[in-house]
């Protein structure tokens, strides 16, 4: 009997705690209603421990309210990057819900405030990058990348924002991801314009876009097939680790572009670049070293292997030369390799050829 009082205690608890988040919820709304959003917020702040455990009926009252709130606020220019974020949040919050309990209440219209986020962001992104503001349009990119991983579109745009501001840590981060994701840009994109923004979107099925279409959001769809941006990426990312003087990652990553375009007189070029640099650093440990035996021999493993590392130029200038014959730059270089090797017939023979 005592058990079942027990029992029966904390069932009603549980319900005037179910009762009390609705009216909390409820008065959340009011403040929202009336423009007060901080207000809002702060009650939905004080009860979003308890949510949880809620029904997902009120789970959906609760993050819609809360993905509204957020959203106001960032088109009011307040925090508008940290707000977005907990907007979309909060609309996938209600997406998820909504999708487990099959109970549709707030989904379509939180579907389309995801897309009117991601808008507004990709708006943004392109604005800023038009303003020379390289980093804010990389971080806009890259946030809606983070709600919309499908689209790798977005991680591709903040990669290249970073690499034309010289923000080489982000882009090597952008780039190493898009690698990581084998990123080539390729198959078909179905894109529409929303009738509202005047922008077009990117969707991630034809099904997905002429639902949309449809549904008389969108308009004018069009498919887009681009060319693949594999060896882009991977040139992009050798150049962003060679401006942070990584010649080992971007000596691997000059050696993948090759693996995809063997024609690529520029990976080449630059391989041999970042193979001089190499040179370059052992040279400067040669000359730290003294002339104890011990340093004696280090030098002469030194000297071998930075001797191997310019031999190893060699076929790649001549493979660059094969692309394009005349190509001055990759001539002088292999010529000048040729004359530190003492590799005179060789020299001879290249400096007299047309």
């Amino acid at each position: 009997m005592k058990n079942n009082i027990k029992i029966l205690s904390f069932l009603l608890l549980v319900n005037v705690g179910v009762f009390a988040q609705k009216d909390q919820i409820k008065e959340a709304q009011s403040f929202y209603d009336k423009g007060k959003i901080e207000e809002s917020l702060t009650i939905l702040k004080k009860i979003e421990y308890l949510i949880v455990n809620a029904p997902d009926v009120t789970k959906s009252d609760f993050f819609y309210l809360k993905g509204n709130s957020h959203k106001d606020l960032a088109n009011k220019d307040i925090d508008p990057k940290n707000n977005f974020t907990l907007a979309s949040g909060a609309y996938q919050d209600v997406l998820l819900y909504e999708n487990d309990s099959r109970h549709y209440k707030y989904a379509f219209k939180a579907d389309l405030a995801l897309k009117d986020i991601k808008s507004k962001l990709v708006k943004g992104a392109i604005s800023d990058f038009k303003e020379g503001k390289y980093k804010e349009s990389a971080d806009k990119s890259y946030e809606v990348y983070l709600f919309d991983k499908k689209d790798t579109l977005n991680l591709y745009n903040a990669a290249a924002a970073s690499l034309t501001g010289k923000d080489y840590i982000s882009s090597i981060k952008y780039y190493e991801e898009l690698k990581k994701r084998n990123y080539t840009g390729t198959g078909t994109i179905f894109y529409a314009t929303h009738k509202k923004t005047k922008l077009e979107d990117a969707f991630v099925s034809l099904g997905a876009r002429d639902l949309a279409v449809s549904e008389g959001v969108y308009e004018k769809p069009r498919n887009f097939s681009p060319p693949s941006k594999r060896e882009e990426v991977l040139t992009n990312l050798a150049f962003s680790y060679l401006e942070r003087n990584d010649f080992a990652n971007a000596e691997k990553n000059y050696q993948d572009a090759l693996q995809v375009n063997p024609n690529c007189i520029n990976c080449c070029i630059n391989l041999v670049f970042v193979k001089m640099e190499l040179k370059k650093a052992l040279l400067d440990q040669m000359n730290a070293l003294g002339n104890t035996p011990k340093e004696v021999k280090q030098y002469d493993e030194l000297n071998t292997k930075k001797d191997e590392i310019v031999k190893s130029a060699i076929p790649i200038l001549k493979k660059a030369l094969i692309i394009e014959p005349g190509n001055e730059e990759a001539k002088k270089s292999l010529l000048g390799i040729y004359r530190a090797l003492e590799m005179t017939n060789e020299y001879n023979a290249l400096k007299n050829s047309k």
